[in-house]
Parts: structure tokens; C-alpha cells; sequence
């Protein structure tokens, strides 16, 4: 009876690799340059994104349709529904709300200037956000325009705010001395989040010495 060849280490090597060769080609999936480039294209940039958005839709909305700070804050203490004056993202999200006042600065603390406006009701804390850095995500969702559905998930949606918070640093607050302000009057108009009612800290997207 003729003997076996024993299998030798190296045999089961090169039988795995030539196994693994042909499974790689089976799986990989060749495109042209142009479906390379449409897919380079598809790719989401929130800098992009919010940089169209910002001077095209957003600060129009904001100016459109700020209501007085003071009327704003009496009115919604008095009861009356937020959906009249902002929008939301989602059923269980702040409402933000588009906004304009004279104010009084006081001495800056950053990232915030706190502000004297008279006429709100007593115990509300109104902020200007000043930097260096911007919170919330007040600019996305006050027009309510930007909707999460555009979006792939949460991060998509959550940096579209920070980079609207990015131009409002670098289009805004870039040539405005902060450290100026102090005891002078200023023409606020911008957007603040409603998470706490005795807060108000607005994300500018126009600040104007008047005095």
C-alpha cells in the first residue's frame, strides 16, 4: 500500500492564504472614478452646512422676527404658549426664541457679558454670550428650519450648532471689544434657548453700541 505524503505546516498555510485571496476578491468592490467622487461628494461638512445657512436663513429669521426681550419674557410668565414665539427641536427640547433689547453692559465675565434690561420680570438673569466659546444651540433651531431628519445622526446635528456658533464668534464678536462695553448701551439682537426660565443667554447675531 503506497504511503501518504504527511501535511506538512507550510501546505495548511498556503491553502489558508489562497482561501483568504479569493475571498478579498470576491468581496471588494470596484468603482469607477466618477461613482469615487460622487461618494467623496456625499460626505457631510457642518462648517459647509452652517456657512450656507447663516447669512441665507438664519440671521434673516432672526431679524425678522425678534420680539422684544421684555414683552417675550412678561408674556411668556404670564402664560402664554412658546410655540407662538420660537420653535423647537423636538417635543422634549427648549424652544429658542429670536430676540432684540437695549441693555446695559456690566463688567464682562467670560464667556459671558452680563446685561441690565429693564422691564424683565424680577429674578431673570439675561447674558450676552461673548466667548471664547459659544453654548447651546440656540442659532440651529430658532428658525426651525434645520430639521434632525436632514442628518445622518445626532453628531451631524449637533456639530451644524457648534459650526453656527463658530460664525457667529468669527462674523459677529471678531472686531467687537468686549472689554469696552462696560457701563455703555448696546442694541442686542440674537437667539437664546429657553432651558431655564429665569435665564436668558443670547447667542448675538448683531450687537450695537448705542451710548
Amino acid at each position: 500500500m503506497p504511503r501518504r505524503s504527511p501535511v506538512r505546516p507550510w501546505m495548511v498555510a498556503v491553502v489558508a492564504l489562497v482561501i483568504l485571496a479569493v475571498a478579498a476578491a470576491l468581496s471588494t468592490k470596484v468603482v469607477s472614478t466618477e461613482q469615487a467622487q460622487a461618494g467623496a461628494a456625499d460626505t457631510f461638512d457642518p462648517a459647509t452646512y452652517a456657512q450656507d445657512h447663516f447669512e441665507a436663513d438664519i440671521v434673516p429669521y432672526i431679524e425678522e422676527n425678534a420680539v422684544d426681550l421684555t414683552t417675550l419674557l412678561t408674556d411668556l410668565a404670564g402664560g402664554a404658549d412658546e410655540a407662538e414665539f420660537g420653535n423647537t427641536s423636538g417635543a422634549s427640547s427648549a424652544y429658542a426664541f429670536p430676540v432684540t433689547f437695549t441693555a446695559v453692559a456690566g463688567a464682562p465675565t467670560p464667556p459671558t457679558l452680563p446685561l441690565t434690561v429693564q422691564g424683565v420680570p424680577e429674578g431673570t438673569t439675561v447674558l450676552l454670550q461673548v466667548g471664547p466659546a459659544l453654548n447651546g444651540t440656540a442659532l440651529r433651531d430658532v428658525s426651525g428650519t434645520v430639521s434632525f431628519n436632514e442628518f445622518k445622526n445626532q453628531l451631524e446635528y449637533q456639530q451644524v450648532a457648534t459650526e453656527l456658533n463658530e460664525l457667529v464668534k468669527s462674523e459677529v464678536l471678531a472686531n467687537l471689544d468686549v472689554a469696552a462695553l462696560e457701563g455703555k448701551t448696546i442694541q442686542v439682537t440674537g437667539a437664546f434657548l429657553r432651558v431655564n426660565p429665569a435665564l436668558v443667554s443670547v447667542v448675538p447675531t448683531a450687537v450695537e453700541v448705542v451710548e
